[in-house]
């Protein structure tokens, strides 16, 4: 009996067969095989935009590897954190990077991490607050992705705000714009927020050490520049 031969892979499918399932990035620029998941106190959620397709510089999947406390979830509402999460969340002990124009250099210059109110103006008592902190919120996407989630869901507005101040640029350089010099990949700002959050500068060295692997892998291929990023 002969067998009828399988049907020719299409371009598409090829993609799909040479991408890891993990990060789900090609084989060729995918670094988990050097991730060992981190035990944190802090929760990691992370929210992508349905449309944020960016396989080779995005860092999503990337940055929720790094955690076994981590979820990611794609699409555009839910409910409430409590519903993404599976479990009771009190939004208020959760943060969510704030999508205003406020600025930590001009709101506290000595703080690279700064809570706000949804006025953008500074919250009192600062150390309390990143004491009290149970998990944080990343949205991914572009600019615009990243402002229609937080439009969607009316329950992010219970969550504390906050503003980073970091201290040089995004290691994106010049494969990616970034629309503001404080503007960080998801894993740099994860990075950067759960090691103060934690007070564990190796949380950060470890996602950084990733990235820049990560990054190296995407230049060796010759990935083109993106365009700009939130």
């Amino acid at each position: 009996m002969i067998l009828p031969s399988a049907p020719p892979l299409t371009d598409a499918a090829a993609d799909t067969a040479a991408d890891c399932p993990q990060c789900h990035k090609p084989m060729a620029l995918c670094v988990c095989d050097t991730v060992v998941p981190i035990e944190s106190k802090v929760s990691v959620l992370i929210l992508q935009h349905p449309q944020e397709q960016d396989r080779a510089l995005g860092t999503a999947r990337l940055t929720s590897l790094h955690f076994r406390d981590a979820v990611m979830k794609i699409g555009l509402s839910w409910p409430s954190l409590s519903k993404i999460l599976g479990r009771t969340a009190d939004p208020h002990r959760w943060v969510i990077l704030y999508l205003g124009s406020a600025k930590a250099a001009s709101l506290a210059p000595d703080r690279e991490i700064v809570f706000v109110n949804r006025k953008g103006e500074l919250e009192r008592d600062q150390d309390g607050l990143m004491r009290d902190i149970e998990g944080i919120v990343l949205l991914d996407g572009t600019w615009s992705q990243a402002k229609a989630l937080w439009w969607r869901n009316a329950w992010m507005l219970k969550c504390r705000r906050i503003v980073l101040g970091p201290r040089r640029p995004s290691r994106y350089g010049k494969l990616r714009r970034e629309p503001r010099r404080d503007g960080l990949s998801t894993i740099e700002a994860a990075g950067m927020l759960l090691s103060r959050l934690e007070r564990r500068p190796d949380i950060e060295e470890k996602l950084t050490a990733s990235f820049e692997r990560m990054l190296a892998r995407v230049r060796e291929h010759g990935a083109a520049p993106g365009a700009p990023r939130r």
